[in-house]
């Protein structure tokens, strides 16, 4: 993508909100690609750029909603409103198989793999405490649409979790299945012409941060900021909700589909 389509949410005199897109890390890794703060240098004038700092981060692959500080007092603010849970936060998540109730949490600790570097995993000994709890918003057959949110903070801890709790992300390349997801797996009168070959509707890792709501709302600031989808992830909750046998009643509440699509804060 190019370094000045970074979408910003929000800003003002102490925080900058951006929808940082799939594939882009927060901060420098192994591959030497552009991080975040590379491609928002072209978003913002270079002094204000440079003195952007962290408060919380998202995997590389994992889209959405982010906070950055415009200086030490809002990331101490921030950071500590994190710490306290003061900040909710919402992912949307497509995920694999049956999903056999309303809602649920998941309370597993978790600490890295003995085996591969950068992987997590759940443990009953001496791992660090987690908890996820999620809410169907759509059941599409074989794929669903949850809302989840992580009460703690850990790495990967929505992309290890939903596994352990029967509930795969649809595509997770560390975690679950790396295929694509296709048209033609849920709309039977889907033909090709036999030159054609098909294009995945999404072939990225299906988990976006949605929405981050301050519990404790702040003068002259939104207490809620969103991040829309991308256009990938977009249509193909679209394509699910028009070519599954419910339709629009596969959703446990419809107004969670146009709020979803209309990019508004989605109550649950």
């Amino acid at each position: 993508m190019k370094k000045s389509e970074i979408e910003i949410v929000y800003q003002d005199d102490d925080i900058l909100v951006v929808n940082k897109p799939s594939g882009i890390s927060v901060t420098k890794d192994r591959s030497g690609k552009a991080q975040l703060l590379d491609f928002l240098h072209c978003c913002m004038a270079p002094q204000a750029a440079d003195e952007l700092r962290l408060v919380h981060r998202l995997d590389k692959d994992t889209s959405g909603v982010m906070i950055l500080a415009k200086n030490t007092s809002a990331q101490s603010l921030f950071s500590s409103a994190f710490e306290k849970r003061l900040i909710k936060k919402t992912y949307l998540a497509l995920v694999a198989g049956f999903v056999s109730k309303p809602h649920g949490s998941i309370d597993i600790p978790l600490k890295k793999s003995p085996d591969k570097f950068n992987i997590m995993c759940t443990t009953r000994k001496k791992g660090k405490t987690a908890l996820t709890k999620w809410r169907l918003l759509a059941d599409f057959g074989t794929i669903a649409l949850l809302a989840v949110s992580p009460v703690t903070g850990r790495t990967h801890q929505i992309r290890v979790h939903l596994p352990a709790a029967g509930m795969p992300l649809a595509i997770d390349p560390l975690y679950g299945s790396d295929a694509p997801l296709l048209l033609s797996d849920f709309k039977p009168s889907y033909r090709l012409a036999k030159s054609q070959i098909e294009k995945p509707l999404i072939e990225r890792l299906t988990l976006h941060a949605y929405q981050l709501e301050l519990i404790e709302p702040q003068p002259q600031r939104p207490s809620c900021f969103i991040a829309p989808l991308d256009k990938k992830f977009a249509a193909t909750i679209k394509m699910l909700t028009k070519h599954n046998p419910k339709a629009l009643d596969a959703f446990t509440n419809p107004d969670h589909f146009q709020a979803i699509i209309n990019h508004q804060p989605l109550q649950t």
